[in-house]
């Protein structure tokens, strides 16, 4: 099955894997799984990391592509379609982040591993 990962999933597998969930970990090592990091987490993490609030992915953010791959995820870029999606979502979360994973989650039909509750406005089946 395939999955998407949410941001604050990716930080937490490559920086702390006790703030994991149980299922996410058992999620994460499927080798079974295709899973999916968006570029939307490598605008969040760029973001918060040059803002002070993310020091803990520094490294992340400076070799964001090469963690991804090596930890066996695969790029999801954003389409235009995607995009169009997010904006239109409809729901108080304004999280611009939030709303592109929940959109590109929506356009896949897969499930987002995120303990972020806030993403169930949008619909998206969230696993943690």
């Amino acid at each position: 099955m395939d999955h998407l990962v949410d941001t604050h999933t990716l930080i937490w597998a490559a920086t702390d894997v006790g703030r994991l969930g149980k299922r996410a970990v058992a999620l994460l090592a499927n080798d079974r799984s295709t899973l999916f990091v968006s570029a939307a987490s490598a605008w969040e993490i760029a973001t918060k990391v040059r803002l002070g609030k993310l020091p803990e992915a520094t490294r992340l953010e400076d070799d964001f592509e090469e963690i991804v791959q090596k930890a066996g995820y695969r790029l999801l870029p954003i389409s235009t379609a995607v995009a169009l999606r997010a904006g239109r979502l409809v729901g108080a979360h304004k999280d611009p982040f939030d709303r592109m994973i929940a959109a590109q989650a929506l356009a896949l039909d897969i499930p987002v591993i995120s303990s972020d509750a806030h993403l169930d406005v949008f619909g998206v089946r969230r696993l943690w």
